[in-house]
């Protein structure tokens, strides 16, 4: 189909046409007859969100550096463009190549958030495909994904064919070097490539497994096929400073959410928050050498002109070379005159030295997480800083000029009262007295903002037992933090109670919640997590049309012993480890994070050994 004419006189039609065109400076595009593989990397959401997102742009080099294979991007069309592509006859189309989607080998998605689940299906469907994987004929492409949500993969089961788990650059290759070579030899058929894949390390393919339920719901059993592992386990990347990484990213045409040069410093976190599902299924920490940064920053800056770089992890300053590597990439961007953005700061290790060097990157605020307002919460949650260290760190950013600072903190969360909650206003409002309480602050007015979201028990946490707060509990604690705050110098925002529930309840979800994904998108529910396109009614009609309740998978608190619908996706963290500390989170008892001593969580058996001693 030649997509070119039927999508040229609809670009004046929408919202952002700059969203549908490709053409960008450093898009990679080859000749259809020298390439025997063909992926579409899809990012379940628009453009400008999808083109910030650091994962396929690794991908995106990784593959394409391959002479042989061609990656393309693909993104969710925003409902205006929708309409008229269906009005139209108009397919799906890759970015690149404007291909429509059944001319390629493999479509996968990049799953970051459960609300994009209706994304997926209705991607598949502008594709001409059927979402469910069952209904699929034998000549249609691969359907894969990957992402931090794949690690629970079974409420999508019924829909991908294939989920990569964990980290994906090597895991990526050797499963299309099985498919070309299954191809070569005149031997492909899906089954048997499905079949063959499940043996790669880190492939898990659904439809190779058996899941029996009892009859209260729970999982009775998860039985494999056909030679698939009993669990399969995630894959990581060993060394993180000898891994490939792009030398230049695809500049756009319009502005996206993080329009920057992103630098990727490390995988992993060594703090042990109970609650953050990146913490545990990212582990073990692994860092790029200060060499490595530099070079990998001057590349990608002069490559693509952007005046502003980002540094990426999940804690940032606790990099083990933090000063060295800040010093030497701060020299760089002062001289360019580069902006440079600092995430993910921690206020127990937030120096005056540190300040210093977040001083010359920019002055427009500072951005902390104490997660919660009172002390035996934050030992609830490991968060492991105390009031000291928030009100010293906010001393030093208000001596050194800061007037704005911005506070997270989460609701909801386990063992917490409304008491706790109104500890939040409280705190905040002892940082704008200490504000007013310094000699030397600065001349323009302090703003606390406060951002608070609700908490979502996630897999492969602590918490991961745990039952979600009911949407009548959750309102009655915002109520509370409402009327905690005493001051015009401290904002509040926070989370929907009605997206954070629906969050909650598919996280946590079996293979038979895809019954009500698959129904709710057939009642019209797409961008989820956009609240002009957010239909809550239609998604519980779809969860009991479905025979479930939202109960069942939010608000029920797992018995220990039960088998969780992910048990056998294995990240690395032992369920006996998160056992012990969900244990020692009801007592309010905190873990050392991993540099001060081993916690014993099990994830150094995912790094290689020499001798006995794990290498990083």
């Amino acid at each position: 189909m030649n997509v070119k004419e039927k999508l040229e006189p609809l670009l004046l039609k929408v919202q952002k046409p700059a969203r549908y065109i490709g053409g960008e400076l450093h898009e990679v595009v080859k000749d259809r007859q020298e390439v025997d593989f063909r992926i579409a990397l899809c990012f379940p959401d628009t453009y400008e969100i999808g083109m910030s997102h650091l994962g396929l742009k690794i991908l995106y080099d990784i593959i394409n550096r391959d002479p042989h294979c061609w990656a393309e991007r693909v993104y969710a069309p925003w409902v205006d463009f929708e309409e008229l592509m269906r009005k139209k006859g108009l397919p799906l189309y890759g970015l690149e190549s404007l291909d429509s989607l059944d001319e390629f080998q493999v479509i996968g998605f990049s799953l970051q958030y459960e609300l994009s689940y209706t994304n997926v299906l209705n991607m598949l469907d502008l594709a001409g495909l059927d979402p469910r994987a069952a209904y699929r004929k034998e000549d249609d492409p691969v359907i894969i994904a990957g992402g931090p949500c794949a690690s629970n993969p079974e409420p999508l089961a019924g829909f991908i064919d294939l989920f990569q788990i964990g980290e994906g650059e090597e895991v990526m290759m050797e499963m299309i070097a099985l498919y070309r070579k299954m191809k070569a030899e005149g031997t492909y058929t899906k089954k048997d490539f499905l079949r063959e894949a499940a043996r790669i390390p880190g492939i898990y393919v659904p439809s190779l497994y058996a899941i029996t339920y009892h009859e209260d719901g729970t999982v009775a059993s998860v039985t494999p096929k056909d030679g698939a592992p009993a669990r399969v386990t995630k894959r990581i990347i060993q060394d993180m400073s000898a891994v490939r990484y792009p030398e230049t990213f695809i500049v756009p045409y319009m502005e996206t959410v993080h329009d920057r040069a992103v630098l990727e410093v490390m995988r992993g976190c060594i703090r042990g928050c109970r609650f953050c599902q990146a913490g545990f299924i990212y582990r073990p920490l692994r860092a790029k050498n200060p060499d490595v940064l530099c070079r990998q920053a001057k590349l990608l800056c002069d490559s693509t002109g952007y005046d502003e770089l980002s540094l990426s992890s999940l804690s940032t300053s606790d990099h083990p070379q933090v000063e060295e590597m800040l010093n030497r990439i701060i020299d760089y961007t002062d001289e360019k005159k580069i902006g440079l953005s600092l995430p993910s700061l921690r206020v127990d290790n937030f120096s005056e030295s540190l300040m210093e060097k977040v001083s010359r990157i920019h002055k427009s605020g500072l951005t902390f997480a104490p997660e919660a307002g009172n002390q035996r919460m934050r030992d609830v949650i490991n968060k492991n800083v105390d009031e000291s260290e928030i009100m010293r760190t906010c001393r030093i950013a208000f001596e050194g000029g800061y007037t704005n600072v911005k506070l997270y903190f989460m609701s909801s969360l386990p063992t917490e009262t409304d008491e706790d909650v109104r500890d939040i206003g409280r705190l905040a409002q002892r940082i704008v007295d200490l504000f007013f309480s310094l000699e030397k602050r600065p001349r323009k007015m302090v703003n606390v903002s406060v951002s608070v979201a609700v908490f979502v028990p996630k897999p492969d946490t602590p918490f991961q037992w745990v039952g979600q707060d009911t949407f009548d509990v959750i309102r009655r604690k915002q109520a509370a933090l409402v009327d905690s705050i005493r001051s015009r110098k401290i904002s509040v925002s926070w989370h929907d109670v009605h997206t954070s529930v629906l969050e909650g309840v598919i996280a946590r979800g079996d293979r038979r919640l895809g019954d009500a994904i698959y129904r709710a998108w057939k009642k019209g529910c797409v961008f989820d997590s956009w609240s002009e396109c957010f239909h809550f009614d239609a998604w519980m009609e779809a969860i009991h049309e479905a025979g479930l309740t939202p109960e069942f998978y939010a608000s029920r608190t797992r018995d220990l012993d039960e088998i969780l619908p992910w048990d056998h996706i294995d990240v690395g963290v032992s369920k006996a480890f998160l056992k012990h500390e969900w244990e020692k989170a009801q007592r309010a008892e905190t873990t050392r994070n991993c540099r001060e001593q081993c916690a014993g969580c099990g994830a150094v058996k995912l790094l290689a050994r020499k001798d006995g001693v794990c290498v990083e």
